[in-house]
């Protein structure tokens, strides 16, 4: 990315232009042949399993502490940047429109997970105190 790039926040840039920067990015290097939507959900999962790394053998409450630690969040920050610049490439390879995903999928978690039944509850914590069934 040029150096000259003017500074840019989550208030200004667009999704649209996050993957276009990702997009640019892969083409300047030839690498449009590697995207394949195998190869990028694999990636996703290894940045995924990066940033784990950083949370790892750690409480939650120290966990939560790495927002006030600058290096820590940046560090923690840098791995959440390769699984979004990953999402965007597999968003890019597959066509599909981010936010027109991202809420279709909101719509049916909030179907799924009403706020009057799981407010305070994990997903997992089912109404009825069961457990939900494997791979459900």
């Amino acid at each position: 990315m040029p150096t000259d790039t003017p500074p840019s926040s989550d208030q200004t840039t667009t999704v649209a232009e996050l993957r276009e920067l990702v997009d640019e990015f892969v083409a300047e290097r030839e690498w449009s042949c590697y995207h394949s939507p195998k190869n990028l959900a694999m990636s996703i999962a290894i940045e995924a399993a990066e940033l784990m790394e950083h949370f790892q053998w750690i409480g939650d409450d120290e966990s939560r502490a790495v927002a006030d630690d600058p290096q820590r969040r940046a560090a923690a920050g840098e791995e959440l940047a390769d699984v979004i610049g990953y999402a965007l490439a597999m968003s890019n390879a597959l066509g599909l429109d981010l936010s027109e995903t991202i809420r279709d999928k909101m719509r049916k978690n909030h179907a799924k997970y009403p706020a009057e039944v799981y407010r305070g509850r994990p997903s997992y914590e089912r109404p009825n105190g069961k457990q939900p069934p494997a791979g459900g």
